[in-house]
């Protein structure tokens, strides 16, 4: 089972991109759906996330700006971005928490490869 990220790219200030994250096998279930970034030389911050009943929370430098959703059938979390400046460039990082199940249950955190968002004028 692993996460694949698209949707990453290089837009001008004020652009926008949607980031996509979508998972390639099964599990059990899926609890937190989450995206991270890290730019040049800073730690991985979090993003957006979003809780298995839907709550949300998103850190204050992107409140209004991206949001966050998902689509459980597929497993998939998606990141709305708008109005982006330089201050968004990263590379950006998907996380689910997931339940699964062999031969008793289990839980784990799937990170995705990393996508690109570069805001350049």
């Amino acid at each position: 089972v692993r996460l694949v990220e698209s949707g990453g790219g290089v837009v001008p200030p004020g652009g926008s991109l949607r980031l996509s994250c979508a998972m390639s096998g099964d599990v059990f279930s899926v609890r937190r759906m989450a995206w991270y970034r890290q730019a040049i030389g800073k730690t991985r911050e979090l993003v957006a996330e979003m809780s298995g009943s839907g709550n949300t929370n998103y850190a204050d430098s992107v409140k209004g700006r991206f949001t966050i959703s998902r689509d459980n059938p597929k497993n998939t979390v998606f990141l709305q971005m708008n109005r982006l400046n330089s201050d968004d460039t990263a590379v950006y990082y998907c996380k689910q928490e997931i339940m699964y199940y062999k031969n008793s249950y289990g839980y784990d955190d799937l990170w995705g490869q990393g996508t690109q968002v570069i805001a350049l004028s």
